[in-house]
């Protein structure tokens, strides 16, 4: 369905639109058009019902995949062995993991957004944490390890900066929607180092670190527009979905810049 614009619902342009009385409230017109509104042209109270289930649904997600990770750090492990599991991620099987990764974050937001069913977009939400359970592993597994207190330091870091970032685009309600080609070419361009480094078994410095916390600032400020101006009322859980991967990635860094500096 084409973007609806709140100023003018009916693209009625100056017409007449007595004749488009009955569809005065916000879910009487969701009704005549059989689908949800965009939240930026629904009712307040559709609008701030969406906003708060996409927020507990990031919530939940950053739930489980703490939950996960624990279980990994504090029962896997151990009964694997940390040299075991770290040998799975070196060398050119992170190229394989990688790969792997993307078409799990592929196949996740197709169900996130599919309208078959809410039992598939829960799926799609499900399995890209546990994607990213998995891609989690070595870092974590290291900073547990050897950088005490660098995964509790980096939470509160995340957290901070989402939460400043999600409030500025709330208040000021600027549309960000103009930053998605940017975002794409930068988003290539650091999987192309990225890939590049696992080829010559180099690593990525600091300042990759902090490039890419600039990167997923620019996708939670792009997202967090989106949220107002691109998805309906009902999808929430592929709204919550597309946070979850920038704030996921935000986290990965800022870890990566704190044990940096520990060294």
């Amino acid at each position: 369905m084409a973007r609806h614009n709140p100023n003018d619902p009916f693209n009625q342009g100056s017409g007449d639109r007595s004749q488009y009385s009955k569809y005065a409230g916000s879910q009487a017109m969701s009704d005549g058009f059989g689908q949800s509104m965009f939240a930026a042209d629904a009712a307040v109270s559709e609008r701030v019902t969406f906003i708060r289930n996409t927020y507990l649904h990031l919530c939940g997600a950053v739930l489980l995949f703490a939950l996960l990770e624990g279980l990994v750090i504090n029962y896997v492990a151990p009964a694997v062995g940390i040299e075991k599991i770290m040998s799975m991620f070196g060398g050119y099987n992170m190229l394989f993991l990688l790969g792997g990764f993307m078409a799990a974050s592929y196949l996740a937001t197709a169900c996130a957004n599919s309208n078959s069913s809410r039992a598939v977009q829960y799926a799609g939400l499900g399995i890209y944490v546990l994607a990213e359970t998995v891609i989690f592993m070595p870092i974590l597994l290291i900073a547990s390890n050897f950088y005490p207190g660098a995964i509790e330091g980096a939470a509160v870091a995340t957290v901070a900066i989402f939460g400043g970032l999600t409030l500025f685009t709330f208040v000021t309600r600027i549309d960000f929607s103009f930053m998605r080609q940017f975002l794409f070419i930068c988003s290539m361009a650091a999987l192309a180092m990225i890939v590049a480094s696992i080829f010559m078994g180099m690593s990525l410095g600091v300042w990759f670190s902090g490039a890419m916390v600039l990167l997923m600032a620019g996708y939670i400020l792009y997202q967090t527009s989106n949220i107002m101006n691109v998805y309906q009322t009902d999808q929430h859980v592929a709204a919550s979905l597309a946070l979850f991967a920038s704030v996921a990635t935000m986290f990965f860094y800022i870890l990566r810049i704190i044990m940096a500096n520990r060294e």
